[in-house]
């Protein structure tokens, strides 16, 4: 029988924490607040991950089988079809909460649920993996900012997204290793964006942007640095799981640049939460 605990492990719960956020980056940035709509769209963020995590699961049943016969798929705890069914119905969820909070915002997260679909059906073990995922992260930042002075979030967008596709590239040699090369470059996209970071800064908000820049690349590039030494599955492995964790520093410190005080409250409030489940959580799990 199939328990909650089984859905929240299919569905890898606490790494929801790592998307609530990219909403709110892009309405910080694209108009500097929120609004109300804001706790509806980080909701729509959650459910459309979620949902991509259950689809995750579904698609790589055989291959889970093999490499993690561990997870509630292969280990007989919840079926292909139960997987589907729950992909299928955090997206329209998703889309239902988006929609809610306007129809701009609901136009973007239909080609967010495509992407994130396409992903798990068809790009992930393919050479286009990466950059489908990044696509998906850009997406969810713009479907925060969604509406009038959306261009303004289009920098956002695009480092979370970088940020995403170096990730996702290190991720792929969490079983059997990856490269120098990619860790290398993993390393230089987060030098890149932690750089980048400040540019743009709203007056007043660039020692913010700063300090928050600083934390993101100190949370991230050490591992990525230590697989590029050392390019095994353990160091693929930790740098992915400090990449995921790193979103939340990441968009902290973007929205830190817009200034917005209570949002950057609200994102280090994630980064505590989510440190403590870190902590809770076996380190050499695959994400």
């Amino acid at each position: 029988m199939t328990t909650p605990g089984d859905l929240a492990e299919l569905v890898r719960a606490p790494a929801a924490l790592t998307v609530l956020g990219d909403t709110l980056v892009g309405a910080a940035s694209a108009r500097g607040s929120v609004g109300a709509r804001g706790v509806a769209l980080s909701a729509s963020s959650a459910c459309i991950y979620l949902a991509g995590m259950a689809l995750n699961d579904y698609a790589d049943a055989d291959l889970d089988a093999v490499e993690r016969p561990e997870r509630p798929i292969p280990s007989g705890r919840v079926s292909r079809e139960m997987a589907l069914g729950v992909g299928a119905g955090l997206t329209a969820a998703g889309i239902g909460l988006a929609f809610g909070a306007g129809r701009a915002h609901g136009r973007v997260s239909l080609a967010l649920a495509a992407s994130v679909w396409a992903y798990d059906l068809l790009a992930k073990s393919t050479p286009a993996g990466p950059p489908v995922m990044a696509v998906c992260r850009g997406l969810d930042v713009l479907m925060g900012a969604a509406g009038p002075g959306w261009r303004r979030a289009l920098l956002p967008a695009g480092l979370l997204a970088v940020h995403t596709g170096a990730v996702t590239t290190v991720s792929m040699g969490e079983v059997h290793g990856t490269s120098s090369a990619l860790a290398s470059g993993a390393a230089a996209v987060t030098v890149g964006t932690a750089a980048t970071i400040p540019f743009g800064a709203r007056e007043g908000a660039t020692a913010g942007a700063i300090v928050g820049a600083a934390v993101y690349a100190g949370s991230v590039l050490p591992p990525q640095l230590d697989a590029a030494r050392e390019p095994t599955a353990a160091n693929a492995r930790t740098a992915t799981r400090q990449g995921i964790r790193g979103m939340v520093p990441l968009q902290t410190a973007l929205v830190a640049r817009t200034g917005h005080a209570a949002g950057t409250a609200v994102l280090l409030a994630v980064q505590g939460v989510s440190r403590l489940i870190a902590r809770a959580r076996t380190k050499g799990d695959v994400t």
